[in-house]
């Protein structure tokens, strides 16, 4: 559809929205798009790749971002910074195309669903959209402290600050930590402002407070109370409720 090269390289950057947003300035600018994007975590050696090393520019990825914002749409780059989320690999070329498409198209891009890149990353957004909505009716918040409350959550795709906003809304003079076991990463607010930062792998969560205990035994208990024995329906539960998520439920426990 358009007139862009592919180069024989693999471009690693740091990972960061922006340092794609960096790479949709340079590949933009020169028409060429590399055969991968990864992470230097996430590259797989091959001594017959060559390696081009991007540094994230705040300056380009600012002038990407607000592009495409004012002359395509703002649905445009919350589509690909929501694909972006997605936890499947490989997902970067699919939204450099789709970015650079988009600033030849306009708005009509996100209707061109019969062009591979335009159609996958609908596909990365629309996954990580609907587990991100899927866990904001799923996250049991427990007490930890004082006014401190903690969640455990184990997302496919990197979904927390999308969640964790939800709740900042719901709970706006609530302290509380959303704790993305996956990635070690936690969504922290404070009633003020909100943190994304890395957990360390040494951090110990602290005990539950008795009254916390307690609610979850009469949680429990009620949940049990309410079933049906004879209309259980494991297959119909797991498909409204996915079992790789019981393991963060205080019902399943």
């Amino acid at each position: 559809m358009f007139n862009w090269k592919h180069i024989d390289e693999v471009y690693i950057y740091d990972g960061t929205f922006f340092g794609l947003l960096s790479i949709v300035f340079d590949s933009y600018a020169n028409l060429t798009i590399p055969i991968k994007m990864c992470t230097e975590d996430d590259y797989e050696h091959n001594i017959l790749d060559k390696l081009t090393y991007i540094e994230t520019d705040e300056e380009k990825s600012r002038r990407v971002f607000d592009g495409i914002v004012k002359n395509v749409s703002f649905s445009t780059m919350y589509t690909a910074y929501t694909a972006f989320l997605s936890g499947q690999k490989n997902k970067e070329i699919s939204i450099l195309k789709y970015l650079i498409a988009a600033f030849k198209t306009g708005p009509e891009i996100n209707n061109m669903l019969s062009i591979d890149y335009v159609l996958e990353t609908m596909k990365l957004r629309r996954n990580a959209s609907f587990e991100a909505h899927r866990l904001k009716g799923l996250v049991k918040f427990r007490c930890v402290s004082d006014n401190q409350y903690y969640a455990p959550i184990h997302p496919d795709n990197n979904v927390i600050e999308i969640v964790g906003k939800h709740f900042v809304k719901r709970l706006p003079t609530q302290n509380f930590i959303l704790h993305d076991k996956n990635r070690n990463i936690s969504f922290v607010y404070d009633t003020k402002e909100f943190r994304v930062m890395d957990v360390p792998n040494s951090l110990e969560i602290p005990e539950y407070s008795e009254e916390e205990k307690l609610y979850q035994t009469l949680w429990k208990t009620f949940f049990k109370t309410i079933a049906i024995k004879e209309r259980t329906n494991k297959k119909l539960q797991m498909q409204f409720m996915p079992k790789k998520y019981w393991k963060d439920l205080i019902e399943m426990e």
